[in-house]
């Protein structure tokens, strides 16, 4: 098979490691890709957002498989696009896609379809919203409708804090297009989780459990990002909640975009917090998390080209996972999710015993320089998590003296929703 990953970041990275361990993939091409992963894949200069370009070079190159990994792209219709001209694409659908490109969408699909997640009213008009906040008070969370790339989400532990985020959102746009609507809805309290699952119409086959760490800072301090690190399994959620998570929300969801005419195939991922009443949903996506991917997919025993092949052809793929352990921490350059430098050096960090992968990364000579926020994932797979952080922490440390860099030393310990 040659396979054509669409994306640059760690996501695709991972996903580009595991396919290359797979005996039935002759080619991997990453487009536009980073130089990590340039030693499994052929880079190809066409940017995400370009349709005609990756189409023409999927046809081209006898491209037998695409994997979609970012999100603006499946919400731009590429899917469609590439379904148009007879070529076999991984991925949901523009009208599949929407349960991530509005948060307004999927709240209406949940209530609709009595799948549990909080409390919520929806608003374009700044002076509904705040009433709305002082009536309900705070905590309370406020989230931009469209993609924000991970930071339209505020957890406002005040209604000043609140008030003051619909102004961002809603009067000064701070998102664009996507904070003309605002959701505004209940604080949960409890242990924040991470499901997907590899999806075709109403069958669902659902992946471990992962914990993701949203905030920049030690202690879940700072602000959100598109992710810190995280790990695999979470095994402090109980099987009992697995399960009605994959019955009550997963399948659930699945079906019900069939009944609403978006079925969706590829990759659903449910943003899950674990309350006294049982999981709940905090937000869906519509492709592979990041960094959860990371730490999901070397767990997995089953070669990830046929599994996808499977899925494609409603077949059960019969997805067996290693029982072991993985965990990863994200390197970011400093000042992330603000303003940062590029094109900085990154230190030689220590690979015996652990994996890399890239996400913000390009070459300069033999040396890697930074050209995002988010520079690289450093995971470890071990049969329990503390040896895999150590293993991981152990491999970071030429990055401590550097000014240029900086990560979280507490990744692996269980995150609390809180205000």
């Amino acid at each position: 098979m040659n396979i054509l990953v669409i994306g640059r970041g760690g996501r695709e990275h991972s996903l580009i490691q595991k396919f290359s361990e797979s005996s039935q993939v002759e080619r991997i091409y990453a487009a536009p890709g980073n130089a990590g992963m340039e030693k499994q894949a052929i880079r190809v200069p066409i940017q995400e957002t370009d349709q005609d370009g990756l189409v023409a070079f999927a046809k081209e190159n006898q491209i037998n498989l695409t994997i979609v990994g970012p999100e603006n792209p499946l919400l731009d219709g590429i899917v469609d696009r590439f379904l148009e001209a007879g070529l076999q694409v991984f991925g949901p659908t523009k009208a599949a896609a929407l349960i991530e490109g509005s948060k307004h969408f999927a709240k209406q699909l949940m209530k609709k379809y009595d799948i549990p997640t909080a409390d919520y009213q929806a608003f374009t008009d700044a002076s509904q919203a705040k009433e709305y906040i002082h009536e309900q008070g705070a905590p309370i969370v406020v989230k931009a409708d469209g993609l924000a790339a991970g930071k339209g989400v505020v957890v406002a532990e005040t209604v000043e804090v609140a008030c003051e985020t619909v102004d961002d959102m809603l009067l000064d746009g701070q998102f664009g297009e996507a904070s003309r609507e605002i959701v505004v809805e209940e604080f949960l309290q409890g242990t924040e989780f991470s499901l997907m699952a590899f999806v075709k119409g109403e069958h669902v086959y659902p992946m471990v459990t992962a914990q993701d760490h949203k905030r920049a800072y030690d202690g879940d301090q700072g602000p959100n990002t598109g992710g810190m690190g995280a790990f695999a399994p979470a095994a402090h959620i109980p099987w009992d909640d697995y399960d009605y998570a994959v019955e009550s929300i997963l399948e659930k969801t699945a079906s019900a975009l069939v009944a609403e005419g978006r079925s969706f195939t590829g990759i659903l991922y449910a943003g899950l917090i674990q309350t006294d009443a049982g999981p709940k949903v905090i937000e869906f996506n519509a492709r592979f998390g990041d960094p959860e991917t990371q730490v999901v997919m070397p767990l997995l025993a089953n070669d990830l080209a046929q599994v996808i092949v499977d899925v494609l052809a409603d077949k059960d793929p019969n997805l067996t996972w290693f029982e072991q352990a993985c965990a990863g921490v994200v390197v970011a350059s400093a000042g992330y999710p603000g303003k940062y430098q590029k094109d900085v050096c990154l230190p030689q960090w220590a690979e015996h015993g652990v994996f890399s992968i890239h996400a913000g990364t390009e070459n300069d000579g033999d040396k890697y320089i930074t050209s995002g926020g988010r520079v690289l994932l450093v995971g470890a797979v071990a049969p329990v998590l503390e040896t895999a952080l150590a293993s991981v922490y152990r491999s970071l440390k030429p990055f401590d003296d550097h000014y240029g860099f900086f990560y979280r030393k507490d990744i692996g310990r269980l995150v609390q929703a809180k205000p």
